[in-house]
């Protein structure tokens, strides 16, 4: 993938800065995307219009043969042993890196907010100019995907889509004893799903950190992961959020389920958030705000008279939390689905999960993964919406 970086050369040239810095491992979204490579161990990339690392003789090799970088160098041709015998080994990293900067003629460079602040300070001390980039253009420029980013992130969601269908059946297939879920004989626990989809998606080449399977009351903590046995009649909340372990893009999908009879508070809600959503879906499109696909969500939920933190900002239950965030290498990125009034573009990919929470109720939510275009959206999700199993 060649990303295009022309927003990137426009911010350096307004800014009057002669380069872009980033000094992290390669689970930092912003490295892995300048550099087109990952090291479990911090590296630096420089952009000035061409990429440039600096990387130690372990990461040398596999740098050279991966990294898109017009120079991949080492910490050796830059002194960096006799660096740290004289100077220390913080001190002496720092001359190193402002040696590998006065090599490509970079006397001042933008950073992400991120960036270390020692190393910043280093710099500064050696006359190196360092400004954090508030504006976070690196990830403004990740925002738009190109068309192999949205194949990866494709891919990813229908491996998310099979683990889904692992929980799913798990549900399905589960007996019900004494108002508790029960499957091979044992209480079908939120912990055993979780298991479950993970097992799944290692067999699809992904993996996760985390999920939520969250019943009832835990169900109404939209962040609350959910533990312990599940119950008939109560709306279960599965969010799945995994990542390609080949290419490192996200994938993002919830669906709320019930074994048995919901209340039909539940059902209620179950049905007017699929208008929520229905009606987010038919407002996204390039050029809207998503602020503006957001009030569409809070529209549904209030003319039905149940709060948003729109018309209650203090509220507690209802819809307490944004319509969506962008997907990419990172599971929340720019641009957001909020009250935020930033523009949507074609390319941005946004999840769309309006929903409803309530303690004494339990929680809904539903999620789709979208790809804003021209005149609508892509829905890269094709999985069943259905409350009742």
């Amino acid at each position: 993938m060649n990303p295009d970086l022309s927003a990137l050369d426009a911010f350096l040239e307004e800014a009057d800065l002669d380069g872009y810095l980033v000094e992290a491992d390669g689970e930092d979204s912003d490295q892995r995307y300048l550099s087109g490579f990952t090291a479990p161990d911090p590296f630096v990339t420089l952009y000035t219009g061409e990429g440039h690392l600096l990387v130690s003789a372990l990461e040398y090799g596999r740098a050279k043969r991966n990294a898109r970088a017009e120079t991949v160098e080492r910490h050796s041709e830059y002194d960096h042993r006799k660096n740290l015998e004289e100077y220390g080994q913080t001190e002496g990293g720092h001359r190193t890196l402002a040696a590998f900067l006065d090599a490509h003629d970079v006397e001042s460079v933008a950073t992400p907010v991120d960036f270390p602040l020692g190393t910043a300070d280093g710099l500064r001390d050696l006359g190196v100019t360092v400004e954090a980039d508030y504006d976070d253009t690196v990830e403004s420029i990740r925002a738009t995907k190109t068309d192999e980013e949205v194949e990866h992130i494709r891919s990813a969601q229908k491996a998310n889509e099979a683990a889904m269908a692992r929980a799913e059946e798990l549900l399905a297939e589960a007996d019900i004893e004494d108002g508790t879920l029960v499957f091979d004989g044992e209480a079908l626990t939120s912990e055993r799903v979780k298991q479950e989809i993970e097992i799944e998606l290692l067999r699809h080449g992904c993996a996760l950190d985390e999920t939520i399977v969250a019943c009832g009351a835990d169900a109404a903590d939209p962040h609350d992961r959910g533990s312990g046995p599940l119950s008939a009649d109560e709306a279960i909340i599965i969010d799945i959020f995994p990542r390609s372990k080949e290419t490192g893009y996200y994938a993002d999908m919830t669906r709320t389920f019930c074994v048995g009879d919901p209340s039909a508070e539940i059902a209620e809600w179950y049905d007017l958030t699929l208008e929520a959503q229905e009606a987010a879906l038919d407002a996204i499109e390039a050029g809207v705000t998503g602020s503006e696909v957001h009030g569409a969500v809070c529209d549904v939920y209030e003319d039905a008279g149940l709060p948003t933190l729109r018309s209650d900002e203090t509220t507690e239950t209802g819809f307490i939390h944004t319509t969506g965030h962008g997907v990419g290498l990172d599971i929340h990125e720019f641009p957001r689905v909020s009250e935020q009034d930033n523009e949507l573009q074609a390319g941005h990919v946004v999840t769309v999960e309006p929903g409803l929470y309530d303690p004494a109720v339990g929680g809904v939510r539903i999620e789709d993964l979208v790809v804003v275009t021209e005149d609508g959206h892509e829905n890269l999700t094709d999985y069943e919406k259905s409350l009742v199993l």
